[in-house]
């Protein structure tokens, strides 16, 4: 864990830093790439998904050391030619278990909220699902497990398989030329992202395209169809927590509706967005039906809330990393308090976003368990032990949030809203 908490001291700043360089350029080019909230959403999106692993909270049934232990047929060493072959074992497991993700009901809520965003750019790369409680990954490990690909090279090839995946969440570079024949390229993950039609659950190939060519995924960018991004039944929230399970949610409303015992049953192996025929006569749901005739998701927010929404969130975020740099330090049970509080900061936030009548009760809470914290053990989380002044300035925050964000219910959001509902 250790480890993997010294790679985000360097992972989170670097992905920051090209976000940034995204927004820069894309001004410069007067490209329209970037919207405000959609970004924030997307970044408190990839800091719950980072909290969550922290955490520890997803299971593993089978791990890659265990498989590799038991079912090897050689044992070979840690040449550079077994690391390009583990590399590529890793992306024909990756191609297959997205591949899963886009087409059965229930795996879908895993990866629901990576294709949220109406936007795409580096930001929507950050937006990681926390609802994946267990993953599928090493059925399709099984090949190289097979041969003994030793489990160390497995460990180091992972992380740097997922990072190789950020940098081509963008609209701001082209076609690559030859390039494209080979690895995934920004024209090839557009279509992936895009609800058109003709780009639906294609280009599902993480680093080589060529696993969508050999198994017939494959779908070129075309001129005449713009790519139009997000998801077929839009979530119209910034909230995480709410997109990481609003399919899961709609899963079991229509388990749960359907008179059929078998439709109960079927509903979460069926293909992705399959829903029993008497419950979708009942109960429909809105479906965007043309893409390039609908009005984006984006409430109406001064720019006051906007600019406390991104000050909240650099909070959140210096909170986060100091709960990271000093998790050894902390008792196994105050982990996940910390964790947990964490969750309903960003929660809180995002309600905000989205212009919730309940965020400034939620503030409010939050705020007085953040100070009830620190009556409690007269420190936050043993940073007395770093900066003696700092529990002031933490406890300063909670008290400064709940009176600004129930300012901006009362003056600004409830306001709006009872004007909405006279008119």
């Amino acid at each position: 864990m250790e480890a993997y908490v010294q790679a985000l001291n360097y992972a989170i700043p670097f992905f920051v830093a090209l976000i940034l360089i995204e927004i820069l350029v894309a001004a410069r080019m007067k490209a329209d790439v970037i919207r405000s909230m959609d970004t924030l959403a997307s970044l408190s999106s990839g800091l719950s998904n980072v909290i969550k692993d922290v955490l520890g909270l997803t299971v593993i049934i089978v791990s890659y050391a265990w498989l590799v232990d038991k079912i090897a047929l050689f044992h070979i060493k840690s040449t550079v030619l077994v690391y390009v072959f583990a590399f590529i074992g890793k992306d024909f497991a990756g191609y297959w278990v997205h591949r899963i993700a886009h087409q059965v009901n229930y795996f879908w809520n895993h990866h629901i909220v990576h294709h949220s965003s109406e936007e795409f750019n580096l930001g929507c790369a950050l937006r990681q699902s926390i609802s994946e409680w267990f993953s599928i990954t090493f059925v399709f490990l099984i090949p190289i497990a097979l041969l003994g690909v030793p489990a160390e090279v497995v460990a180091i090839i992972s992380p740097l398989h997922l990072f190789a995946q950020y940098w081509y969440h963008t609209r701001l570079i082209g076609r690559m030329g030859f390039l494209e024949k080979i690895i995934v390229t920004p024209s090839h993950h557009r279509v992936h992202h895009a609800i058109n039609k003709i780009y639906l659950d294609k280009n599902l190939s993480q680093i080589f395209i060529i696993w969508d060519k050999l198994f017939g995924t494959f779908q070129e960018e075309l001129d005449d169809e713009p790519p139009v991004y997000g998801v077929k039944r839009p979530v119209r929230t910034w909230n995480p927590f709410i997109i990481n399970f609003i399919h899961l949610r709609q899963l079991i409303v229509d388990a749960w509706r359907t008179s059929s015992y078998l439709d109960k049953l079927l509903i979460w192996f069926k293909p992705t967005g399959w829903r029993p025929a008497d419950v979708v006569d009942k109960y429909p749901l809105k479906v965007i039906n043309d893409v390039h005739d609908y009005d984006k998701y984006y409430p109406k927010l001064s720019f006051a809330i906007q600019t406390w929404s991104w000050v909240q969130y650099m909070f959140i975020f210096l909170m986060t990393m100091f709960f990271f740099n000093t998790i050894a330090e902390v008792e196994t049970l105050w982990i996940f308090v910390y964790g947990a509080y964490l969750f309903l900061c960003i929660c809180s936030m995002t309600m905000l976003m989205d212009r919730s009548i309940y965020a400034w009760l939620v503030e409010v809470v939050k705020s007085a368990v953040g100070l009830g914290l620190i009556l409690y053990a007269g420190d936050w989380f043993g940073l007395g032990n770093y900066w003696s002044n700092g529990i002031y300035l933490v406890a300063g925050y909670f008290v400064l949030s709940a009176a600004i964000v129930t300012y901006f219910h009362f003056s600004e959001i409830n306001k709006s809203n009872t004007q909405l509902q006279v008119a």
